[in-house]
């Protein structure tokens, strides 16, 4: 037998392991190497705190001995068997430590040891940081699924409506009034393109006029037989340019008016309109969906599909409802705001022309003032010098 005593002088504790040559069996082999270690108390200065060295050794011997002849026999393997199956839990097990030159004793449980490096591993904030970016990655995952679910219904829905296979929500009333007036914007924005050209070349004529006008007045300076004759026509073409630039005022105000009225107030209204169109489609998809689920057999499954397609319907059905409302009332707004403001403008373009073509200034300039329309000075529009630099 060979014992071995490691860290005699630095520990407290002799440990003693037999090395047998020869066991009767296997089991009896494993279970010796478990069970056959023991620990000896022993001292500061190296000996031992009960027993002397050479007796201390002995006993551990013996004890050793004895150890292996029980479970060389059947009855004693049966009752190691018993020992290592009634042993300590291992959860259970405690670190004991003892200094040199001191007599203390300390017992570490391991669990304690366990559950403060889990604490520690959970409030790693790189861990934390992980969760965190795993926890995003998953809802930005969920939300592209939805999106990719909802978009294979709908442009299968779609499909089905072009092809003539689905049916598809109408609202014979409601898509009346927004044919009338996708047609009537289509109308006025031709109105607007007409009144911009007619600016631009009333602009031109308006410079033409006034550049002419200049140059009857210092003709009219350097030929002295003509002077009269030009001054005439100096003074008319500034006459001209001067009603043009307050017909100009006029007809800018027009312009203005027109496209705020045909690219903001009804182009809102048509984007609320294709809102609504997406949420009936959308609507009609999903009632598809649920149709189609119903004709089908009613095992559990089937059921939990038609409960959650029942949840969407409904959904989308309010939706597509709220929109139709929404809808509804913009378009009679727009048409109570549409006729209230061509009215005004429909009144300040004619008289405006009538006043310029007929000659009348005080007219032209009394229309102006009418409709609150302040013609800015000339050269207001030009950059000063400091901006120009």
């Amino acid at each position: 037998m060979k014992l071995t005593i490691s860290s005699l002088r630095s520990c407290s504790y002799i440990t003693v392991t037999p090395f047998p040559h020869v066991y009767r069996s296997s089991m009896a082999d494993s279970m010796m190497s478990k069970a056959a270690t023991m620990e000896i108390p022993i001292n500061s200065n190296g000996d031992s705190r009960n027993l002397g060295e050479d007796d201390g050794l002995e006993q551990a011997a013996k004890i050793q001995w004895s150890l292996r002849e029980k479970v060389g026999s059947p009855t004693g393997l049966r009752d190691l068997r018993q020992v290592m199956v009634s042993g300590p839990n291992l959860n259970e097990t405690g670190i004991v430590s003892g200094g040199y030159g001191g007599t203390t004793e300390g017992i570490i449980p391991t669990s304690s040891i366990k559950g403060s490096n889990m604490q520690h591993s959970s409030n790693d904030p790189s861990i934390m940081a992980e969760e965190a970016t795993r926890g995003i990655a998953v809802e930005k995952f969920d939300i592209v699924k939805k999106w990719g679910l909802n978009t294979y219904k709908c442009t299968k829905q779609m499909l089905s409506e072009r092809f003539g296979r689905g049916s598809r929500t109408v609202d014979l009333e409601l898509e009346a009034q927004i044919e009338v007036l996708r047609e009537t914007k289509r109308k006025y924005e031709s109105v607007l393109n007409l009144a911009q050209a007619l600016t631009n070349h009333f602009y031109s004529m308006v410079q033409t006029q006034h550049a002419l006008g200049d140059t009857f007045a210092d003709l009219s300076q350097k030929s002295p037989e003509l002077r009269d004759e030009f001054g005439y026509n100096a003074e008319t073409q500034k006459l001209l340019c001067k009603n043009g630039e307050t017909l100009l005022g006029a007809i800018n105000f027009f312009v203005s008016s027109i496209n705020t009225l045909v690219n903001k107030t009804m182009e809102d209204t048509l984007m609320t309109i294709k809102m609504y169109e997406n949420a009936r489609l959308e609507f009609d998809a999903y009632r598809a969906d649920l149709e189609e689920l119903n004709m089908g057999p009613r095992d559990a499954v089937t059921m939990a599909r038609i409960e959650a397609a029942q949840e969407q319907y409904q959904i989308h059905k309010d939706k597509y409802e709220r929109l139709r409302n929404d809808v509804t009332i913009k378009l009679k707004f727009l048409e109570e705001n549409k006729i209230k403001v061509m009215h005004k403008q429909l009144l300040l373009f004619h008289n405006a022309i009538s006043a310029y073509f007929a000659g009348n200034q005080q007219q032209l300039e009394q229309t102006l003032k009418q409709f609150n329309i302040k013609l800015k000075p000339p050269g207001s529009d030009k950059p000063s010098w400091l901006e120009e630099q």
